[in-house]
């Protein structure tokens, strides 16, 4: 992942009511949720819940699919795992015991006799 990538999705999240947004979508799973049942679980005025679904649309982190007359909305996990991977990717340096378990600590090589 580029760095003006993650940027983008950092700056998505960093507002209260996107990342409880991205949170449920990320709990429902690969089914997603309705727009409406977002909606009502978190208690927010369609229009509201619009402009923010935008924002995490425009950045990557959720995908949305029209059934009939609704639209489904689901985590792009694939980006969520990018934007992790790119956070983590030199974590802790060559001693990633600190961080464990979000890095998993890399097999030591052995040497060649």
């Amino acid at each position: 992942m580029k760095q003006q990538v993650a940027v983008e999705a950092l700056k998505a999240l960093a507002h209260d009511t996107r990342l409880a947004t991205y949170r449920l979508l990320v709990r429902a799973g690969p089914e997603g949720l309705a727009v409406g049942e977002i909606s009502d679980r978190l208690k927010l005025p369609a229009p509201t819940l619009t402009s923010h679904l935008n924002v995490l649309r425009h950045a990557g982190l959720v995908r949305d699919v029209r059934e009939g007359r609704s639209i489904r909305c689901r985590t792009d996990y694939v980006r969520m795992n990018a934007l992790l991977g790119f956070l983590t990717e030199n974590c802790c340096g060559s001693d990633a015991a600190p961080c464990a378990p979000v890095c998993a600590p890399q097999p030591k090589r052995r040497s060649s006799p």
